[in-house]
């Protein structure tokens, strides 16, 4: 099978040529799919993209005229592609599903320990010799009451760190988890009632139409003052305006993201000498109480190893004509 891999990146090129061996014709590049770039998939069978290339219904069109019959994701997520007109269109999409569950709970964990306990300016002054402790102060999570929005996979994990912290650990999610709740204490709340109560929120919902700006004004004038919201799910689950206003204001104490809203065309690159244009970034980025991390989470070497494998094995699928486990369809709008 000839496979074209949009948005190929140094660090996992090498894992998908191991996990390929010589099966598949795989070429890389560096250009994201888009309506532009489409083009360059004529003559393959497949293509591979990642969480931020554009798989919208003029893309899929594009692509199903050139003859791409597969697509495979390189991401648990998949809010960048119109999985219905893929169907329609007869498109087969897989994804890779639960590759690093652990490695985005533990730098979640990992982003507020820092926030809260202020280790970048920690670091900063230290490299200047300067050894004072009046500016970094932070609290103590164990007592502390976390809200965690969304247990599926990666939000159970947090749930048993939390509890392991000593923390209250409430929830909200349209499935409730019973095992959670009889071994690690944990309450479900409807979401308005959690941000209410919670000191730290922790977002791990999947990016969907329902989720979708769900987080807003309204839900961070619901927050204790001074409270944190972690973000290492999508950046358009919450309505960054708002985001940024409930910062300036002293609602929130802190926010912690690996995602943002408009990070497509803007993460994964560096933009060190061009800068960029977009203006809530940059306001969030210069806040003191604001961390963020360039959509990182997933990237160890057991999870780039996982999702290569995952990749291959989906195109296995495909071209021995077998069912793939990871393959979208109608199920999927019935979650």
């Amino acid at each position: 099978m000839k496979v074209l891999v949009y948005s190929a990146k140094d660090f996992e090129v090498e894992n998908l040529k191991k996990a390929n061996g010589e099966r598949h014709k795989i070429k890389f590049v560096p250009e994201a799919l888009d309506a532009t770039t489409a083009v360059m998939a004529a003559g393959y069978d497949a293509i591979s993209i990642f969480s931020n290339d554009d798989a919208s219904l003029v893309v899929l069109e594009i692509l199903k005229e050139f003859g791409v019959k597969y697509i495979t994701l390189r991401a648990t997520g998949y809010n960048n592609v119109s999985i219905k007109s893929a169907m329609r269109i007869g498109l087969k999409v897989a994804y890779a599903p639960e590759y690093s569950p652990h490695a985005i709970a533990e730098h979640t964990i990992g982003l507020l320990l820092a926030l809260n306990r202020k280790l970048v300016l920690a670091h900063e002054q230290v490299s200047r010799y300067n050894f004072s402790l009046d500016n970094l102060i932070g609290f103590d999570l164990n007592g502390k009451t976390v809200g965690i929005y969304g247990t599926g996979k990666i939000g159970s994990i947090l749930v048993k760190i939390f509890h392991a912290f000593g923390c209250k650990v409430i929830a909200t999610d349209i499935h409730q988890n019973q095992y959670l709740e009889n071994h690690y204490d944990l309450e479900y709340l409807p979401l308005e009632e959690m941000f209410k109560k919670a000191d730290i929120v922790s977002i791990n919902v999947p990016l969907s139409y329902e989720t979708h700006h769900s987080i807003n004004a309204f839900h961070f004038k619901l927050m204790k003052k001074g409270s944190f919201v972690v973000n290492t799910a999508r950046g358009g689950i919450i309505k960054t305006e708002d985001l940024i206003e409930a910062l300036k204001k002293g609602i929130l104490g802190g926010y912690a993201t690996d995602v943002y809203e408009g990070e497509r065309g803007i993460f994964f690159k560096d933009l060190s000498k061009k800068g960029i244009e977009d203006q809530k970034l940059k306001e969030l980025i210069a806040m003191p109480n604001v961390l963020i991390t360039p959509h990182q989470a997933f990237a160890t070497k057991e999870a780039l190893e996982r999702i290569a494998a995952t990749t291959l094995y989906n195109l296995d699928c495909w071209e021995e004509g077998r069912t793939c486990k990871n393959e979208l369809g109608y199920e999927t709008f019935a979650l």
